[in-house]
């Protein structure tokens, strides 16, 4: 990868007062540094990792807005939410689990609801080349 990618987030002005609390900025999304890292940000949350780490991603949706919108756990396995809508997201999954950001255990995937969830995919596609 030569260049740095950022895809922000796609909010939903119904949860503005979640995203105030949880401290969500315009800048927080996910990045795809210069230097092979994926950043992703949510407010006072955050998550770093080499792109290496990613194994797969997925895009799913539409979910129910309380299993897809804040920072949160999954209800079935260890994995992190960065999520601003129900729409549509992508999980992104990880070979070593990365370090805890909530709850007990360290986290072996990452759902985000950035606004270009195909560009983020493919620029991972991209990087795993």
């Amino acid at each position: 990868m030569t260049a740095e990618l950022t895809f922000p987030y796609a909010t939903d002005n119904r949860w503005i007062g979640l995203y105030k609390t949880l401290g969500l900025k315009g800048s927080d999304g996910v990045t795809l540094t210069d230097d092979g890292r994926l950043v992703a940000t949510y407010g006072r949350f955050r998550v770093d990792t080499p792109v290496g780490n990613v194994v797969g991603w997925s895009a799913s949706g539409p979910h129910r807005f309380w299993t897809a919108v804040g920072v949160r756990l999954s209800f079935t396995d260890d994995g992190l939410t960065f999520g601003t809508n129900h729409r549509r997201g992508l999980c992104i999954e990880f070979a070593e689990r990365i370090p805890k950001v909530i709850g007990f255990k360290d986290h072996s995937a990452l759902w985000v609801s950035v606004a270009d969830v195909d560009g983020l995919a493919g620029a991972l596609a991209e990087a795993a080349s």
